[in-house]
């Protein structure tokens, strides 16, 4: 393929790293932190982590497949979220180390479900409500959506069925940390994607902590 003349005798490198940065503008991360973090959290000690909230475009839903299908395993896959984030967090703990810890996810929605609490009703209540329900500091939430551009659905099918999603896959993802106290928010981080990684509920988490690693509120100064 030939070069546009503005760029035939640019090196390569250069070229490069143009492509890069406007591939990182198109997908890229903003994040979020509240100017009183420090003094917010001083006495945290332990965050739990929600399922998070997943959500899958359905413009060309193939025939085979119901929207009660993908509602179901977009649920399921809000719990995966939530494990695979708090597996990938207690081997960053080990690794960087932070100043707080994580209640075990299992422990987590079984205080959710013995309080009545189903992953469709805690949109209903504060955080900090959950917050005193689950008997910590802080709360870890999180939003995905997954877009499927293509007239036949098909990568849709595939990511639901088999993990894997095409090129096409674009994923959203949202990772916010509120205070338990008084339900206000920490810290946001949002992540842009597609292709690559963004084939599984694993290789998504592990593509978002690999941006967050560098700016997890939590970590432990020097």
């Amino acid at each position: 393929m030939k070069l546009p003349r503005k760029f035939a005798s640019a090196p390569l490198a250069l070229v490069l790293l143009l492509a890069t940065a406007a591939s990182a503008f198109a997908f890229g991360a903003q994040k979020y932190t509240n100017p009183q973090f420090a003094e917010l959290t001083k006495d945290h000690k332990r965050l739990a982590i929600l399922p998070f909230v997943v959500s899958i475009d359905l413009k060309h839903l193939p025939k085979n497949m119901t929207a009660e299908m993908v509602a179901t395993n977009a649920k399921e896959e809000g719990f995966e979220f939530q494990k695979q984030l708090y597996s990938r967090l207690l081997q960053k703990t080990q690794e960087e180390g932070y100043t707080v810890g994580f209640q075990d996810v299992d422990q987590t929605n079984a205080l959710l479900q013995k309080a009545g609490l189903s992953l469709d009703s805690l949109s209903a209540h504060t955080k900090d409500e959950l917050a005193h329900v689950l008997g910590v500091d802080g709360l870890v939430s999180g939003t995905v959506h997954q877009t499927q551009p293509t007239s036949t659905g098909a990568a849709v099918v595939q990511t639901l069925l088999i993990g894997f999603s095409g090129s096409t896959q674009r994923v959203d993802i949202n990772m916010s940390i509120h205070n338990g106290t008084d339900g206000a928010l920490l810290w946001s981080y949002d992540h842009n994607d597609k292709g690559g990684l963004m084939n599984s509920v694993e290789g998504m988490i592990k593509s978002l902590l690999k941006k967050v690693a560098g700016n997890f509120p939590y970590r432990k100064t020097p």
